[in-house]
This record gives structure tokens, C-alpha cells and sequence, in this order.
């Protein structure tokens, strides 16, 4: 059995088309993966970080999207690894994640890099669909984590009461599109008790006070963690 699946099963990174990670930290998350994915668009930006990441050219085990940014001559050379999704209705992150799934049944943990940055546009709908896997797909009864990881934060979905070892002063935001969701929170500078999450900003820019944090849901719902 490989050494890397044991119980947690295996990790895979969705490689997107936005800022390409320059820090270590995403980076290793990069290196270490079992399962490299690449959306259409990132590939050829995946391909000249390579050697700097890996010490030699690694090529992503799948290559997805409906290949029109892909020349011929790629797709023609790399064409073991193209994966061709014409659907429309969902976005290249979404179709490289429901791949790992399909394809993969022993992943664990699913880290998107290059998700955020370059347009806004891309980076909100990015981060909001880490809520629509969450809840779609059931991943916290499935054993199955994911998140988006950039040189700036991590950003994870949370779909009910949640206890976080995060360590004192580190930045948290949260963020949830349910108006109707009330979370008790302990261990924050500023508490959530009274917010009411009428806009996606209510509870921004907040801090660790204690090493640990909960969020405490009075339902479950569906809601975004973000964290430097």
C-alpha cells in the first residue's frame, strides 16, 4: 500500500488560472500531492513552474476543460492527459474537482491553488462553489476535506458547529450566504453572536483572541472560513 494513502487516503491540487502560488507553503501543498489536476487555462503557467517546485518537469495526471486554450500541437503531444469537458454549465475548477472525484475514490483532501487573483469575478465564484461541493456532495460524511490555498489564505466551506486550533492573533473571517444563520462564536476578539448575515461582509476581518475558536451554528447551513 502506498505509504501516502493509509488511512487519509490520498491528496490531490486543482491547479486554476489565476495567480499562481509563489510562497512555500502552497507550493509544498503542490509538491506533496498524490493527484495534480490542471484546469485547461493553468497548464501551460503549471509547466513553467515545474522544475522550480519539483526539481524536474512533472506533469499533471489529468489536464481538464474544453481544451480552447490548449494549441494543437499541446494537445496533441499531451493528449494522454486530456480530459475534453464541453459542458457549460459548470466551470473548469468544478469539472477538475468532480474528475477527482469520479476518478479517484481514495481522496481525502482536495486543494485548489490559483483560484484566486487576476479577476475578481473568477475569485468569487471560486471561493462561493467550495459551499456547493460541501453541501452537494456531503464531503464532511464522506471523510473528504477541501479548500482553496493561495500566498494570502486558506479559505475552507463549513457546513455546521466547528472547532478551530488556529493559535492566538491569526486573522479569520467568516462568511455565509444564509441570512438565517445565527453563530455563537468562542474564542474570537469580536463575538458573532449578534450578527446577522444580511451581506457578506458582516463578519469580516476578524481575530483570533484564544488559541482555539468554535463556531457554534444554530442550524446547519453553509458557510466559508477564511483564515491568513
Amino acid at each position: 500500500m502506498d505509504s501516502k494513502i493509509g488511512i487519509m487516503g490520498k491528496s490531490a491540487v486543482i491547479i486554476c488560472n489565476g495567480e499562481f502560488p509563489a510562497k512555500e507553503y502552497p507550493r509544498y501543498i503542490i509538491r506533496n500531492a498524490d493527484i495534480i489536476v490542471c484546469c485547461d487555462g493553468a497548464f501551460d503557467r503549471y509547466l513553467r513552474h515545474c522544475d522550480s517546485i519539483f526539481g524536474k518537469t512533472r506533469l499533471p495526471d489529468a489536464v481538464i476543460g474544453d481544451m480552447d486554450s490548449i494549441s494543437k500541437r499541446k494537445r496533441e503531444r499531451y493528449g494522454s492527459i486530456m480530459v475534453h469537458v464541453s459542458d457549460q454549465d459548470t466551470n473548469d475548477q468544478t469539472k477538475a474537482f468532480n474528475h477527482i472525484l469520479e476518478r479517484w475514490p481514495d481522496v481525502s483532501e482536495i486543494h485548489i491553488t490559483g483560484a484566486t487573483g487576476i479577476r475578481t469575478d473568477h475569485t468569487i465564484g471560486n471561493i462561493s462553489l467550495l459551499m456547493e461541493y460541501a453541501r452537494t456532495y456531503d464531503l464532511e460524511s464522506k471523510g473528504i476535506t477541501v479548500d482553496i490555498i493561495s500566498d494570502c489564505e486558506t479559505i475552507f466551506p463549513v457546513t455546521d458547529t466547528i472547532e478551530l486550533m488556529c493559535g492566538t492573533g491569526r486573522r479569520i473571517s467568516v462568511m455565509t450566504p444564509d441570512s438565517t444563520l445565527r453563530i455563537h462564536s468562542e474564542g474570537l476578539v469580536w463575538p458573532l453572536d449578534d450578527v446577522v448575515f444580511d451581506n457578506w461582509w458582516k463578519a469580516t476581518l476578524n481575530r483570533a483572541g484564544e488559541d482555539r475558536v468554535k463556531l457554534v451554528f444554530n442550524h446547519r447551513s453553509i458557510a466559508l472560513v477564511i483564515m491568513d
